[in-house]
């Protein structure tokens, strides 16, 4: 006979934290859920999920406590009066590698061991092959629960310091973010002469994937602080930079998105870096 699987409370049923419980449920897991909003807890029962009155009830009901809320704040304030101990609390909710640690902290004091995650997916990707989820924080609890975790998506290890998951999750937005901003601001522009960013689009993914490949380099650069450049200098791109915020100008859009970029150049030339390629960019971010 199989051995049953362990059981998960989940805390939160966003449309993350109900992507999260559903997948635990399709594994196999007896899962409770909880929700400050108990309608959202039907779904969920109707697969199989059991719902808990309180989170207190939710925390009980389970050695591993998965939590999803929309910041840690609710963290803090859901588990505020709730006994932890003996429990393992995996955290879930976006945040910063300071609120991370703060909030392992504080469960370590409750009696409880503590995980940190990043989600790296969209809820319908969660339990498919494209997601993955960082974890860091307590490494034994981790490998405990590991096997549970993996219903969820991939399951990457990237530290002991609980506010690693945190950084490496917050870092990966910052390319998206970066990445999107620059998607946003060429569809404004192309949109000015009433040319289909549908159209458009089929040039500006190849060509960002391209550049994308440039980014291994970038990194052995930051790395070993060799900035010199024989591809494309800082001085070139500073020449070339004020005909983007001019074109911008010129077709009516603004350039706000853009402007910051042109005073990390103009700081990084006035401060003698004609000849190093971007990579040097990374030290001039430095506070």
């Amino acid at each position: 006979m199989p051995q049953p699987l362990p059981p998960v409370s989940v805390l939160g049923l966003g449309m993350m934290g109900s992507a999260l419980a559903a997948a635990l449920l399709k594994a196999g897991h007896p899962v409770t859920v909880w929700n400050r909003s108990a309608a959202k807890t039907g779904p969920l029962v109707a697969q199989g999920a059991t719902p808990a009155e309180t989170v207190t009830d939710a925390v009980a009901a389970s050695p591993l406590v998965i939590v999803c809320f929309t910041t840690n704040d609710n963290v803090t304030d859901a588990l505020a009066t709730v006994d932890l101990t003996g429990r393992t609390l995996v955290n879930l909710t976006n945040g910063t590698p300071a609120q991370a640690r703060a909030l392992a902290t504080r469960a370590e004091k409750q009696g409880a061991a503590y995980v940190d995650g990043g989600i790296m997916a969209v809820p319908q990707m969660i339990a498919t092959p494209a997601a993955y989820i960082l974890y860091s924080g307590d490494e034994q609890a981790y490998e405990t629960h590991r096997p549970t975790l993996a219903a969820l998506g991939g399951t990457q290890w990237v530290g002991t310091d609980p506010g690693r998951a945190a950084l490496y999750d917050l870092a990966l937005l910052t390319g998206m973010y970066g990445m999107f901003t620059g998607v946003i601001q060429a569809y404004a522009l192309i949109r000015t002469e009433e040319i289909p960013a549908t159209r458009f689009s089929e040039l500006l993914v190849p060509w960002v994937g391209a550049m994308l490949g440039a980014a291994p380099a970038l990194a052995e650069a930051v790395d070993s602080g060799q900035h010199l450049t024989d591809v494309s200098s800082l001085a070139v791109n500073h020449a070339a930079f004020p005909n983007l915020l001019n074109t911008f100008a010129e077709q009516g859009i603004s350039g706000e998105l853009f402007e910051p970029f042109q005073h990390l150049l103009d700081r990084a030339i006035a401060a003698g870096h004609h000849n190093d390629g971007a990579s040097r960019l990374v030290e001039l971010l430095k506070k």
